[in-house]
């Protein structure tokens, strides 16, 4: 038998032909929302890489759901054209293109890494962030509004739009992003959810407007394709959202059709104390699959050993990459030759390779 890293893995009708996962990661390069050439190579090369399923960056349902004022987006149909080429590129190396739909909440309107992070005023080009409620991340960072009926119900349709077009841009997977203090995570911890009605409070109330989301999400997207979910497995703070926590969330998921959740962790404040380490956050996608739900790991996964024995001891399903990949993006063309599975490298690339 071949590696399990290097073993096809089916979610519907949809067949991954290995293991590995490229993670979103944000490039903070797209004006207008637009994708530019510098995706076309940066999330080519990992499909010619090797990697099974290639997620593109935390993409916004509107503009108002950016990170940064170059975030990725998927508001408009000129978005949908500028991913399409990038699609059926990923689709060519045969690898299954995936797309994750965000909204940034109260961590929006934000400058890129390499500019510091810190806040884009109004006056700078930036926007006004939304919230459940009125809470800053930081003490640097924009407060945001607390949101009313009106404001969820236009998310929703961000939402459901967004989907629609992912559709039209011929993505296989859809993931929609729950995790790292964005706003939908925002919704599911105490921490920075202090609402008083039907959205706050209770674990039961701060799940409702993440599963509405989510339920209206799977409506519009076809039957036949996979629903990931990523999820901030624990908020790594006193009093925030715990993995018991999430481990209630997971059922709910899969309750409303989601087939595989996507393990990362943190992200609620910016004082977290993180136990960090190779494989630190394995742990979490073990606990989760054990409600019956598909995984995937993330989180300091670097070696091709590694990976195949969370896979082999039951762990996870799938392998997620972020850095790593952003170190070498023919990982898992490196991986098979290493654990003796069968060549995936391109006949272009085939006289370099062993």
């Amino acid at each position: 038998m071949p590696a399990h890293l290097f073993r096809p893995y089916s979610l519907r009708t949809v067949t991954i032909p290995n293991r590995i996962g490229v993670s979103p990661m944000c490039q903070y390069s797209s004006p207008e929302g637009l994708a530019q050439p510098w995706h076309l190579v940066h999330l080519g090369s990992r499909a010619v890489g090797g990697a099974g399923l290639v997620l593109t960056e935390a993409t916004a349902v509107s503009p108002e759901g950016r990170i940064s004022p170059h975030d990725a987006g998927i508001w408009n149909d000129q978005q949908v054209e500028s991913l399409r080429p990038i699609v059926d590129f990923i689709r060519a190396q045969g690898s299954v293109a995936g797309i994750q739909l965000a909204h940034a909440g109260r961590k929006a309107s934000t400058r890129p890494p390499w500019l510091g992070r810190g806040p884009v005023p109004p006056d700078e080009g930036g926007w006004q962030p939304v919230a459940p409620s009125d809470l800053s991340f930081s003490p640097e960072s924009l407060v945001p509004n607390a949101l009313d009926e009106a404001g969820l119900l236009r998310i929703l349709q961000d939402f459901v739009q967004a989907t629609r077009r992912s559709v039209d841009a011929g993505f296989q997977v859809l993931e929609i992003h729950m995790a790292h203090g964005y706003l939908l995570h925002s919704f599911l911890s105490p921490l920075s959810n202090r609402r008083s009605d039907s959205l706050g409070g209770s674990l039961e109330n701060r799940m409702r407007f993440p599963l509405q989301v989510t339920e209206e999400v799977r409506q519009s997207w076809p039957e036949e394709l996979p629903l990931l979910v990523r999820i901030s497995a624990s908020d790594w703070v006193e009093g925030g959202w715990t993995v018991e926590d999430s481990l209630v969330l997971a059922h709910e998921l899969k309750k409303r059709g989601v087939d595989l959740i996507d393990c990362s962790s943190g992200g609620t404040v910016p004082d977290a104390k993180i136990s960090g380490g190779p494989g630190y956050q394995v742990a979490f996608a073990q606990r989760i699959r054990e409600t019956g739900i598909a995984t995937a790991a993330v989180g300091e996964i670097t070696h091709a050993t590694q990976a195949e024995t969370i896979l082999t001891t039951g762990q996870a399903d799938l392998i997620f990459l972020a850095r790593e990949l952003l170190r070498d993006p023919y990982w898992p063309l490196r991986a098979a030759h290493s654990l003796g599975a069968a060549s995936l490298v391109p006949a272009q690339y085939r006289r370099a390779f062993p």
